[in-house]
């Protein structure tokens, strides 16, 4: 088991090398270093071809999404039994969440203002017309708990709407261990759904290598090595944000887990090189939960805290909402006062919940955010040329941190056992 997943990791980071070199030799030969003309759209048809691997691992992904949070999900409500032990365990994971959200924000917005990023930009104010062309969020309340709240869950399921999943999953397993035993065999089948999906997991995961390869060759075939270096202050200090970001996490899990947080670390590399790599933290989510199921966290409070993560703690995009939308300030040369950024920083913590399954997330939430401190939304363009590249840094970022939520709420709960390396062995057929 071991060695399969060492070889996955492999595999992954050559994928992501090789990508790299495909990409650059067809920008090299195609994109006018050799004679070729401006007009030559031989990178973009590479792009569109060689991205429909990446295309097909996330719809693969995306396929096991549903399926997989709704039975874990109402499995570990259910077999908790006691009620009092869900509203307990629920507490205690909102804490963490909060807590993680505000300090994630905090850092971002501490260190943009430290590192300045924007300022050298200088740009003049845009048009009052111009747009980003990425749609705003809804930042009314009323908004807020629209889209929260499903009015179907098939619905729900169908748009891969994760919050309004997990709320309808809280709500059939608060129910199912309400009625105890009438309920067992509806939790039994779960139970069994959960483990065919995770089944289903092992074999789509064998295909990430080519998901990571077909993504880095479509951007640098595409942009070039220099969407590497463009924005290069930028994408280097938002990097450096990231890396005091898992410090922080690193530092409050070894304060409560000791030293088993490396251990912790050690297990998540597979699914936090597959966020990084193909840019999503939902492709990593069944990587993830099998990884903390052999560190050793109780089954229960996995497929209780891993969802709600998933909504409410994707810590990497709370940092960069701070960042990013104090940098498009800067761009322009706009000063916001301390109590302008602690109103953002409050605002963003509401509504940035409960998006976490649509495109572009980070972005639709910063768009509104901009339009409601009159900063140019069209200053959103400034970051679509590297959105990927930081997109990357930020999967991976949530991965750690709803690892660790997951991980410290089972040792609240004194739930956490011996590393269990048997735990969900996907990898025999």
């Amino acid at each position: 088991m071991k060695k399969s997943s060492n070889l996955l990791t492999l595999f992954i980071f050559i994928a992501m090398v090789v990508g790299i070199g495909a990409g650059y030799a067809v920008y090299y030969v195609y994109g006018g270093h050799t004679g070729a003309t401006a007009q030559n759209d031989t990178p973009q048809i590479f792009a569109d071809r060689i991205s429909i691997l990446t295309d097909i691992f996330l719809r693969m992904v995306k396929m096991i999404i549903a399926p997989l949070v709704f039975s874990t999900l109402v499995v570990g409500v259910a077999k908790m039994g006691d009620l009092k032990a869900v509203g307990r365990i629920g507490g205690k994971t909102m804490l963490w969440f909060i807590s993680a959200t505000f300090v994630s924000l905090f850092l971002g917005l501490v260190l943009v203002n430290i590192m300045k990023p924007g300022l050298s930009l200088n740009l003049p104010l845009p048009d009052t017309h111009a747009t980003s062309g990425i749609a705003k969020a809804d930042m009314t309340l009323k908004g807020f708990f629209h889209h929260v709240v499903p009015d179907s869950v098939i619905d729900a399921m169908a748009k891969n709407e994760i919050l309004q999943i997990v709320i309808f999953a809280l709500f059939f397993g608060v129910a199912a261990a309400a009625i105890g035993e009438k309920a067992a065999p509806v939790v039994k089948l779960m139970d069994s759904v959960a483990y065919i999906m995770l089944k289903v997991t092992g074999f789509v995961m064998n295909f990430a290598p080519f998901a990571v390869f077909g993504a880095m060759a479509a951007i640098i075939a595409m942009k070039g090595p220099g969407v590497l270096i463009t924005y290069g202050k930028f994408i280097v200090q938002f990097y450096i944000g990231l890396f005091s970001l898992w410090t922080v996490l690193a530092l409050v899990g070894w304060v409560i887990l000791g030293k088993r947080v490396f251990g912790l670390l050690g297990r998540i590399k597979d699914p936090l090189l597959l966020a990084f790599g193909t840019a999503s933290s939902e492709a990593a989510y069944p990587r993830t939960m099998e990884e903390l199921e052999k560190f050793g966290c109780d089954n229960r409070i996995v497929s209780f805290v891993l969802p709600l993560g998933y909504s409410f703690n994707l810590d990497g995009s709370m940092m960069y909402m701070t960042f990013a939308s104090l940098f498009i300030a800067q761009a322009y040369g706009m000063h916001l006062t301390i109590d302008q950024q602690i109103t953002m920083l409050l605002v963003l913590m509401i509504t940035s919940k409960g998006i976490a399954g649509v495109p572009r997330a980070s972005l639709v939430v910063i768009a509104g955010t901009l339009a409601m401190f009159h900063i140019p939304e069209a200053g959103l363009i400034l970051l679509l040329g590297v959105d990927h590249l930081l997109d990357m840094g930020r999967s991976a970022t949530n991965v750690i941190g709803n690892a660790m939520a997951t991980a410290v709420v089972s040792k609240w709960e004194n739930k956490l056992g011996p590393d269990n390396a048997s735990a969900y062995d996907l990898t025999k057929s």
